[in-house]
């Protein structure tokens, strides 16, 4: 298990949001921590612990007027530590080149691969086409939905009929490096993990999988170690005193380095 760190933006601030409440209409969200820093000074933070394998998340759509100021800071956390970060939100063909440029090491692609409800397969060999394999990772961000989790796109506004299995990672893992999950369900609520989710990718575990959402003690990092079998990453957000929260960044990379 690894510390993967986060950095959100919305509006052209760094944030921590609570996922669930994120809506395109009016550029709004519940936020519970907004930075006066900008995207180099939360890079660097991480830089300087040599952190590598976390995301940077732009949470405006591309039709928002806060669009082009959240990507100019995602792309001078990108510049401030290259290789450091993946990066996700809008990214589709015609413009993963320019994160790759940036300094991503990896994109981070939902919406443009899971489109009208089902996988679309033509624009994931496109994405692969681009950017290639070594170099992709696919968000599995998912919501509770009757017998299961069902993966969400579109900033986590419109559920799918994509479940979330075994076969369905298996499936998928053959054309991306990593998986990125987001509890949507318990994002930014500090209120604990999905405790049905975690088996279910820690049981699979053939490639990196990170889990985020509802992280809010070490007794929720002793959980996402035990039932994610020690085989699923995981990302602290609102939770993490760099961002307003209770635990303590140091705390959380000394418990990494023991476990």
């Amino acid at each position: 298990m690894v510390f993967r760190p986060c950095i959100d933006i919305h509006n052209g601030k760094i944030k921590q949001i609570v996922g669930s409440s994120l809506l395109d209409e009016g550029n709004q969200a519940k936020e519970n921590f907004v930075a006066e820093q900008d995207g180099a000074f939360f890079a660097n933070f991480f830089k300087k612990d040599e952190i590598k394998g976390g995301h940077i998340i732009l949470l405006n759509s591309k039709d928002s007027e806060f669009y082009e100021e959240t990507k100019k800071q995602a792309k001078l956390a990108l510049s401030t530590y290259p290789g450091g970060f993946q990066i996700g939100g809008g990214v589709n063909p015609e413009n993963a080149k320019e994160f790759l440029e940036a300094g991503a090491s990896h994109v981070i692609v939902t919406s443009y691969v899971f489109q009208n409800g089902n996988i679309n397969y033509e624009n994931l060999r496109k994405m692969i086409h681009v950017v290639g394999k070594r170099r992709l990772v696919l968000d599995l961000s998912c919501k509770k939905q009757g017998d299961g989790y069902y993966i969400v796109t579109d900033r986590w506004q419109n559920i799918t009929r994509e479940k979330l299995s075994v076969p369905l990672l298996e499936e998928l893992s053959v054309y991306c490096d990593e998986f990125l999950v987001h509890a949507v369900d318990v994002e930014g609520k500090n209120n604990g993990v999905e405790k049905e989710l975690l088996p279910l990718l820690g049981g699979w575990g053939k490639i990196p999988v990170t889990y985020a959402g509802g992280v809010h003690s070490f007794e929720d990092l002793d959980l996402v170690k035990r039932l994610g079998c020690k085989k699923v990453d995981v990302t602290i957000g609102s939770a993490l005193d760099l961002y307003g929260g209770k635990m303590n960044y140091q705390e959380v990379l000394s418990y990494m380095r023991e476990n």
